[in-house]
């Protein structure tokens, strides 16, 4: 069974779907005061690339990369209940990072939480450490910060 993985536009039809049980999931684990997510119309603009992930031309994962000009930040991580432990998120994840390296992105930063235990084991086996906070997030017990350096970094002294 083959994975593909292409950047298609949020608000489309299956877009919305991934997005709707991504958020779906987040409130099984966080209040809805603390969760930190962008709606379909938040990741449709030109600075965010969404990924979905299809198998057998089905919408079974999504991922984005938000460029924040100084870091790439990764949102709406989910994979459909159906595809999961087949290798969907990591696949995800690695054509994300691949499109943060292409754009000149040297580091992802990302905000989780250690209630979301397969996402937090599955950033940290791609090399993901914990960070502070950064951006509007607050540093609240439930939040879990963490960033990769990508790409080639060169310095010149």
């Amino acid at each position: 069974m083959a994975i593909e993985i292409r950047t298609e536009s949020a608000i489309a039809p299956d877009s919305r779907n991934l997005i709707d049980a991504s958020q779906a999931a987040l409130l099984e684990a966080f209040p809805p005061d603390e969760c930190f997510s962008f709606s379909a119309e938040e990741l449709d603009t030109p600075n965010t690339q969404f990924l979905v992930a299809r198998i057998d031309g089905r919408a079974m994962g999504c991922v984005a990369l938000v460029d924040q000009i100084k870091y790439g930040e990764i949102k709406r991580l989910f994979v459909s209940p159906k595809a999961r432990g087949i290798g969907v998120a990591r696949a995800l994840m690695i054509a994300l990072e691949s499109a943060a390296e292409d754009i000149g992105l040297t580091h992802l930063r990302l905000e989780t939480g250690e209630q979301l235990a397969e996402a937090v084991s599955l950033y940290r086996s791609l090399g993901y450490t914990d960070r502070g906070a950064f951006g509007d997030y607050p540093d609240i017990a439930s939040n879990l910060f963490m960033e990769k350096a990508v790409g080639i970094e060169v310095t010149i002294s």
